[in-house]
């Protein structure tokens, strides 16, 4: 549910040549292979760097890691068949329809043991586009808010906490008084409509036509302040100090203020889940129904469900887990950062996205171009 930056991916080329994915995998008759390997494709720059040599080292399995930095760059591969992956891990808002495609594997659970250690509550919160957790299970999440710089904000309004509600964005009164400091919101109607929708008081599920359009309603009357519509450039020129508000992701923004911080530049970033609730995203470990490698790909995913190495990978990547009895081996600055890891009261009132019908599809397609072109 974000992009990153395409990196290589150190330890992992250590252990088997990336950039393969698996390739003679693709010519392999169908049938299983009993070779000690397993073919797995994630987003670039998100595994600890000991993970992959030690499952190899705990299983004896060699693992073929490839990265992507989309998507689209998955589902393509996911539903033009004979993807030589054994474990693709594709974000909850494209997996639902991929299941719906037919392209994964039912989960054989009794193969997953650690399954037992995932949050419940986030299990739930996944069946609505998982029912019954059938296909996927969740490795890492974020969510998605308000990211800002902290002096130009407080320049314009005294204080921080007009951050704290989407009344920042969504209330022309107060955006406008941000369009000379730069606004940038995700160019994701399927974020960004459930989020209006939620701010309404709708249901943020909604398939009626007409709740969907109090949505248009509320986004245009906002579009004049909006300088830009991207999903990645945002990161750097908030670290910069080139804008002064986004509406993006938890990790993206995040990374923002890191990078300021190692610039040394005196740019303050900071990240808000405003208090209405927002939308919580997951990316989701799942096995190809043409792997070639499958019960390598059970042994790779129960790996990831331990504790500890769910720890090591939150430790790296500072995104949180699925996994509530790894969190006391967190870093604490990761453990007790609140944006990371929400409150009760916060992380009650977060959303998932549903899986939307082509019609809906169409009218949030509609509804951007409008909102983008501004007709």
């Amino acid at each position: 549910m974000k992009l990153r930056t395409l990196a290589v991916v150190m330890a992992a080329c250590t252990v088997a040549a990336c950039g393969g994915g698996g390739k003679e995998d693709k010519a392999a008759a169908p049938k299983q292979s009993a070779e000690k390997v397993v073919n797995v494709y994630n987003w670039s720059d998100y595994i600890a760097e000991d993970t992959i040599p030690n499952f190899t080292q705990a299983t004896g399995i060699k693992v073929t890691y490839d990265v992507f930095d989309s998507d689209e760059m998955v589902e393509t591969k996911l539903l033009t068949g004979s993807t030589g992956y054994d474990v693709v891990v594709p974000s909850l808002s494209f997996l639902g329809r991929q299941i719906q495609a037919g392209v994964f594997l039912p989960l054989d659970k009794s193969k997953l043991p650690n399954l037992k250690n995932v949050d419940p509550e986030l299990l739930k919160r996944i069946a609505l586009q998982d029912p019954g957790n059938q296909f996927a299970v969740p490795y890492l999440w974020g969510t998605s808010g308000i990211g800002y710089n902290v002096d130009k904000i407080t320049a314009v309004f005294g204080n921080t906490d007009v951050t704290q509600s989407w009344d920042l964005v969504f209330k022309p009164e107060n955006l406008s008084k941000l369009k000379d400091c730069g606004v940038t919101v995700l160019d994701t109607p399927s974020e960004l409509i459930p989020i209006a929708l939620n701010y309404l008081g709708e249901d943020p599920h909604s398939f009626d036509p007409k709740v969907i359009d109090k949505a248009a309603t509320l986004l245009k009357t906002i579009r004049p302040y909006i300088r830009n519509f991207h999903s990645s450039s945002y990161i750097q020129d908030l670290a910069n100090g080139d804008i002064c508000l986004v509406v993006g992701w938890s990790g993206d923004i995040i990374q923002a203020r890191d990078r300021a911080a190692e610039a040394d530049n005196k740019v303050k970033v900071a990240y808000s889940i405003p208090k209405e609730g927002a939308p919580q995203w997951f990316d989701m470990m799942a096995i190809p129904k043409d792997a070639q490698h499958v019960d390598n790909a059970y042994a790779f995913i129960n790996y990831m469900l331990d504790p500890k190495v769910a720890a090591a990978n939150t430790n790296f990547v500072t995104y949180p887990n699925a996994i509530p009895s790894s969190k006391p081996m967190v870093d604490p600055e990761i453990a007790n950062d609140p944006t990371i890891y929400p409150p009760p009261e916060v992380d009650a009132k977060l959303f998932t996205f549903a899986v939307l019908p082509p019609e809906i599809d169409r009218q949030y397609t509609r509804i951007w171009t409008e909102l983008k072109t501004g007709k």
